[in-house]
């Protein structure tokens, strides 16, 4: 599967995974992570799972990569330069994208989701978590929104 960037290399990484059979079509994923090795490691997880994987450094790139593509799911960070993780959630709900997130953070904006209750992501997964765990909480939110979907279609 041959993919184009619409960012440059530095900003998006893209992952083609192996052949997903089960699906229609490939599951798409946004990972959202400053830290590259965390990135890197949640990129890999996915991929090697079947998921079709970009990647971006923060969420202002984020955000130019959700208006850019399509995807299924987000997993982002929260404390990140630029724009945070709940940052780029305000602007996605703002924006009315149905779009599942998944935070993956080890710090929780508490306060935020007091104050702004519809910024909660779908899934919080606190930092540190196993490579089991990730792929447990990306199975359990695609599949609740497959759920949600068909129940309005």
């Amino acid at each position: 599967m041959n993919a184009l960037l619409k960012s440059p290399p530095e900003q998006m990484d893209l992952v083609t995974p192996r052949p997903r059979t089960n699906s229609p079509r490939p599951i798409r994923i946004l990972v959202v992570d400053d830290e590259q090795d965390a990135r890197q490691l949640t990129v890999d997880v996915l991929a090697n799972s079947g998921y079709v994987v970009e990647a971006v450094k923060d969420g202002a790139a984020g955000w130019d990569a959700l208006q850019a593509g399509r995807y299924d799911l987000i997993v982002t960070d929260n404390k990140m330069p630029g724009m945070s993780g709940v940052e780029m959630i305000e602007q996605l709900r703002t924006a009315r994208m149905a779009l599942p997130v998944v935070m993956v953070t080890g710090y929780l904006p508490t306060h935020e989701y007091i104050r702004r209750p519809w910024l909660k992501p779908d899934v919080i997964l606190e930092k540190p978590f196993s490579n089991a765990d990730l792929l447990a909480t990306v199975k359990k939110v695609l599949h609740q929104n497959d759920s949600r979907c068909s129940q309005t279609a």
